[in-house]
């Protein structure tokens, strides 16, 4: 890796290789940061060692790098930088919880980064892209849309496609469970061998999958997929840990239920390994929910029709899901580098205001678009 050069510099001390502890054998590998200012153990996975191998380390690097970002600051009022003729998003929809909004005369630290719709140059309140969970924060502190690449280009495109799918699975969760399993179907239709050997190997393990349609009303491919012991139906017993699942979204269909599937198959190895340092011990004594098993009561159906393949670049992957947030009017998509530009890696923090955030200790627990999507269910 070209990065391996750089790992201990940014507290990496070992790369491990999970698949063993579980019966499946995807590939899942971990990296650990003693001391590191989030959590220690980061996870990857992949079709191939090698790809969860990059995956762990690229995790564990862009949560070092945003831990103690490389950001030139300025300390000044959201008014004084307005009337600079400066843009300005004070993201008070990731305000912490008990935390006050951030006034328009107030003194903070701004970072400059690039509102990428219209091309322009954006100050946001610095604090909100820190993940060091060593001190105290204003913001919400969170690793979504927190995303590391080969290229600038490349760490963009996955922390808005992460912020898209976010956003995709609070959509899906709000409503009925009959809507939302009806959106169940079949991995095999969409007709992918990598994918395919994916499912043949959680089946023989003896495991049950069931996957989920949830894109949303922005076009671009979102699936969660779900992952359980074979005896789901009969047993009374399952554990909470036992149940792991994934999401994944991607402007290609196959790729993004790829993510989804092992990302689930990850999170059933991150309870077996029991290293993970933010999952607590009664985590593992936790009855499985009725709404999670219900789940399993999905009949899979052959998706509606196969998309075609996507052999397109990097480059015209990101203009085209920049294209499809425009088409639904959000209004900004926001991006501010993290990372010393002579590193051989990107990490970058992606702010799409208008879209739905995951469950975390904030202020506003919901958006514009899970309300709307709540009244209208």
């Amino acid at each position: 890796m070209r990065v391996s050069p750089f790992l201990l510099d940014f507290g990496v001390t070992r790369v491990a290789r999970h698949t063993g502890l579980d019966r499946i054998g995807i590939p899942v590998w971990c990296a650990y940061s003693p001391n590191a200012r989030s959590i220690v153990v980061a996870q990857g996975k992949g079709l191939t060692d090698d790809d969860a191998k990059v995956s762990a380390v690229m995790e564990a690097l862009e949560r070092a790098v945003a831990g103690n970002p490389s950001v030139n600051t300025v300390r000044t009022s959201a008014r004084r930088l307005q009337e600079s003729g400066y843009m300005v998003e004070k993201l008070n929809c990731l305000i912490g919880r008990h935390k006050n909004d951030i006034g328009d005369d107030e003194g903070i630290e701004w970072a400059l980064g690039r509102e990428l719709l219209s091309g322009t140059e954006i100050y946001i309140p610095f604090e909100a892209a820190i993940l060091d969970r060593t001190r105290d924060c204003r913001f919400w502190m969170s690793s979504d849309g927190l995303a590391c690449g080969n290229t600038l280009e490349e760490a963009i495109l996955h922390g808005i496609l992460e912020r898209i799918e976010r956003d995709a699975h609070v959509l899906w969760q709000i409503g009925n469970d009959k809507d939302r399993y009806s959106r169940c179907i079949d991995p095999r239709g969409l007709q992918d061998p990598a994918l395919d050997q994916l499912i043949e190997k959680i089946e023989t393990a003896g495991l049950v999958l069931r996957l989920f349609d949830m894109m949303s009303d922005i076009a671009i491919p979102c699936f969660t997929a779900i992952l359980a012991p074979g005896e789901i139906h009969g047993a009374a017993d399952v554990r909470f840990v036992e149940v792991t699942a994934g999401n994944g979204a991607h402007p290609s269909p196959v790729r993004a239920a790829i993510r989804a599937v092992t990302e689930a198959v990850q999170s059933r190895l991150t309870y077996i390994s029991g290293a993970r340092d933010d999952i607590l011990p009664e985590t593992y004594h936790a009855p499985l929910p009725l709404q999670t098993r219900t789940a399993f009561q999905a009949v899979p159906a052959m998706p509606a029709a196969i998309a075609p393949a996507f052999p397109q670049s990097l480059s015209q992957h990101l203009h085209h899901t920049l294209g499809a947030l425009r088409e639904k009017q959000i209004d900004k998509v926001i991006v501010l580098a993290l990372s010393d530009p002579a590193l051989p890696f990107s990490v970058t923090k992606i702010f799409i205001p208008a879209l739905e955030n995951p469950p975390g200790g904030r202020a506003r627990r919901f958006g514009n678009r899970a309300v709307s999507k709540a009244i209208m269910s």
